[in-house]
């Protein structure tokens, strides 16, 4: 649900730019996408949260395959960076707020890669086969 949630807020912030900003007017967009970077980063993480929104069922999750699904929706780790990324080049003199969340994406993924590198280090290790029979 978070993701959704992530998601409809992210559409709302796409409505707003795409309404307000620009009138509706969509050339007058696809140009914006072209010359300004922090507008085509942010662009592109929209495009890529689409799959996401859109295979976020349980059905979505059967018909994929829970392998397929999971790398599918590994994809929210780019949409994350690219997300810091055009917040941290919309914002033209005090960075303090795009770094600081740049900063706390960067210890989550870290944790997220930490974690899965020292995932199941803790459990026995498989027995060793020396070539000497135990039965009897």
């Amino acid at each position: 649900m978070l993701g959704l949630f992530a998601f409809f807020y992210v559409v709302l912030h796409f409505l707003t730019y795409l309404g307000p900003d620009q009138s509706f007017n969509f050339s007058g967009m696809w140009d914006d996408v072209a010359k300004r970077k922090f507008v085509t980063v942010g662009f592109a993480a929209f495009v890529l949260l689409i799959p996401l929104a859109a295979t976020s069922t349980a059905g979505m999750i059967r018909r994929l395959g829970g392998k397929r699904w999971q790398a599918l929706h590994r994809l929210v780790y780019i949409c994350a960076i690219l997300g810091v990324i055009h917040y941290y080049w919309l914002v033209k003199s005090d960075v303090r707020k795009p770094v600081f969340y740049g900063a706390l994406v960067g210890i989550l993924l870290l944790w997220r890669v930490w974690d899965s590198y020292f995932r199941g280090k803790g459990t026995a290790p498989a027995p060793v086969k020396t070539g000497v029979s135990t039965t009897i």
